[in-house]
């Protein structure tokens, strides 16, 4: 079967080579691009010149392990996606590759129905959307920077009707909202988008701490995540981004966990 290269890639990363080759077989025949590397030296090798859209990669490996190597293969590729298998599904390690970043942790044997189910919403989230409302151009491409090398498809407007507008069309997990805006205020803009979007996740942004405190405890109150003070670096926006990603995650494997216990309990 010729493989269409512009179908996504899925670089599976096992020392299991029968495994590997028969994930391998499965994902081409779904119309996948599909490549094998056998441990995190040669996974990392690999990424450096094939890009992959997801790595389904094995907690233990020779040298380095799973953990380890999605953190080396990040630094390389900081929009990659990436999914554990493992056959030792203890709490604690669970918990360290989810706070490494790792987007899904699978338990051997595969399940493979999931599996194949479970890839094209990863790949739907690679394209998540973020909305910046802000009227000083600095500051959204600053923002923007970070938000695209994660992967995000950005949208900047310059006020909160605009804003609102953009909200009606499209869900925007992620929004950060100046304080000083043109008509609307940030706050206004921050509570009207609530009212059409009760599902994002805001961050309040402001040069003005004092003035603006009393609208910066009350955008808080009604649950904003943060706000973040100019001049911010990007480091400062980049960790405010993952933070806002550790607690989907965490949200989502604690709703999977709910369904796993209401599965036992019904089939017992």
């Amino acid at each position: 079967m010729n493989q269409n290269q512009n179908a996504p890639h899925i670089l599976i990363v096992d020392d299991d080579v029968c495994l590997a080759r028969s994930l391998a077989l499965i994902f081409k025949r779904k119309g996948y691009v599909v490549s094998i590397a056998a441990d995190g030296l040669s996974a990392i090798e690999q990424v450096k010149t094939a890009p992959a859209d997801i790595v389904l990669m094995d907690f233990k490996m020779p040298g380095m392990n799973g953990i380890e190597t999605y953190q080396h293969l990040k630094s390389i590729r900081p929009n990659l996606t990436a999914l554990l298998m493992t056959g030792f599904a203890e709490d604690d390690q669970v918990q360290a590759a989810l706070q490494a970043g790792i987007l899904y942790v699978l338990v051997k044997p595969l399940d493979i129905d999931h599996l194949l189910t479970l890839i094209p919403k990863v790949l739907a989230r690679r394209q998540t959307l973020a909305l910046i409302v802000d009227d000083y151009p600095e500051a959204c491409a600053q923002i923007t920077r970070v938000l695209e090398r994660k992967g995000y498809q950005v949208t900047c407007v310059e006020s909160g009707e605009q804003a609102i507008e953009a909200v009606r069309q499209r869900h925007y997990p992620i929004i950060f909202i100046d304080l000083k805006l043109p008509t609307m205020d940030g706050l206004q803009t921050y509570l009207a988008l609530r009212a059409i979007d009760p599902d994002i996740t805001a961050i309040m942004i402001t040069g003005y701490r004092e003035e603006m405190d009393a609208q910066i405890q009350a955008a808080l109150a009604h649950n904003a995540h943060a706000c973040l003070y100019k001049p911010f670096d990007t480091k400062q926006v980049q960790t405010l981004v993952e933070e806002i990603e550790h607690r989907e995650r965490q949200t989502k494997d604690e709703g999977r966990r709910t369904d796993d216990e209401r599965g036992e309990n019904a089939s017992g």
